[in-house]
């Protein structure tokens, strides 16, 4: 509770000061609008569904994307930790290409799958799957030798060892990994959404920028930022928590 209070005074101190920097600028809602501008385009957006419609849109495709890139990142993780040859190779370019931003793919996406909705949740999957595929192989490189040879001592081998022991184990890597999937995923489809046909965050976040309507902009940025954060926080935060707890890694 005295968290929520802190950050409820921190924001409201914030709005205010925003207020009263602009007015006091002097400046035009064209340039730097006030919070109350900005309230207004949100509610705007809102009540004539433009807002909504976006917001459908973008999570259509973010949940096609995060799928995708969740099976592909499990996947792989686990063909890089169980061959040595496999890591060596394709792991050293996963690792190379976890550094490239997913938006510099954006142009070569459009030359393969044209101006469309294919683009877009291309780009949202090379979000997702790097850093889900780094976080699957490091969970199970890092199950503790004891447990595998306690269970190769019972007479576990192959796949009865891996899904009763590898896999159970590398769980909390992998909720730690479906978690930055997910916001890699969010930024990344923020930014092929820019470039896209519409509708959706991104795509509106440009269309106000050409009209010079930096109230719906800023709007627009609010908006991204706190369904990432209630999504992260209210969502996110307590499995990975959970899971991290149950596994006996965080006591409370």
């Amino acid at each position: 509770m005295q968290r929520i209070i802190k950050q409820l005074v921190f924001f409201i101190v914030l709005l205010i000061a925003w207020e009263g920097i602009v007015r006091a600028g002097g400046w035009t809602p064209d340039v730097m609008p006030k919070p109350t501008d900005v309230w207004q385009a949100l509610v705007r957006g809102f009540e004539d569904k433009t807002l909504i419609y976006d917001l459908i849109a973008s999570f259509e495709r973010l949940f096609v994307g995060l799928l995708i890139s969740l099976v592909l990142g499990i996947g792989i993780g686990i063909l890089l930790a169980k061959s040595k040859t496999a890591d060596e190779t394709l792991g050293s370019l996963i690792l190379a290409l976890q550094s490239v931003p997913s938006i510099v793919w954006l142009p070569l996406a459009i030359m393969w799958f044209g101006l469309n909705e294919k683009s877009v949740i291309f780009i949202v999957v090379l979000g997702g799957t790097l850093v889900m595929t780094i976080n699957m192989r490091m969970g199970i490189k890092s199950v503790a030798p004891l447990y595998i040879r306690a269970a190769q001592t019972m007479g576990s081998r192959g796949i009865d060892l891996f899904m009763r022991v590898i896999f159970p184990a590398s769980i909390p890597y992998a909720v730690t990994g479906i978690r930055l999937a997910w916001a890699f995923a969010w930024r990344a489809l923020m930014a092929a959404e820019i470039l896209s046909t519409g509708p959706g965050l991104g795509y509106t976040l440009k269309y106000a920028s050409d009209f010079g309507d930096m109230s719906l902009v800023i709007a627009v940025m609010i908006l991204i930022g706190v369904i990432g954060s209630i999504v992260d926080y209210a969502f996110f935060q307590r499995v990975e928590k959970n899971v991290m707890r149950r596994w006996g890694l965080e006591t409370n």
